[in-house]
């Protein structure tokens, strides 16, 4: 607490801490937050460079690596009796990326087994992110949290056919 020279009131300054449920999560949110802005940059470069794949790449980091690891991140932090434990989220956190590196590098090399690699690790992922939720109540945020898992499942053989095709 300080005063404030010539008056009674006394200021309280507090440090913005995550919330106890979230801090498990952390992982997933960092990673998440790097993946937007890792998207944007590639969209940035994209056109000036001609970069043939560049919406692609800024497409799936921005989407896979960032929206659906944050949503996975929040999902998990508020539909749980008690989040994951730190080390449940490094886990899937370096699954997740691990993958998502894995199926750009498989795009960017024209090598559909690299896609479909990393598509397995993704689902991978994906059974750590159903497992975390176990036990949740009755919420209204299961459904879309449950919703985006399954986007995702169904995504993930159809972006793993489009790599066979084209190349």
């Amino acid at each position: 607490m300080t005063s404030t020279p010539g008056t009674s009131k006394t200021l309280t300054t507090t440090t913005p801490t995550i919330p106890s449920r979230w801090r498990s999560s952390a992982p997933l949110l960092v990673c998440g937050a790097a993946s937007i802005v890792a998207g944007g940059l590639a969209a940035a470069v994209t056109g000036p460079t001609d970069w043939d794949h560049g919406l692609w790449v800024a497409a799936f980091l921005v989407l896979v690596g960032g929206v659906a690891q944050i949503g996975i991140a929040a999902g998990q932090s508020e539909l749980t009796p008690s989040p994951p434990t730190p080390r449940f989220a490094a886990l899937e956190c370096a699954l997740w990326n691990v993958a998502g590196l894995t199926v750009i590098a498989g795009t960017l090399l024209a090598s559909p087994l690299t896609v479909t690699i990393g598509s397995v690790v993704l689902v991978a992922a994906l059974v750590l992110a159903t497992v975390a939720v176990r036990g949740a109540g009755r919420s209204w945020l299961l459904l879309p949290y449950r919703a985006l898992l399954v986007l995702l499942l169904v995504s993930t053989p159809i972006g793993i056919a489009l790599s066979w095709a084209r190349n």
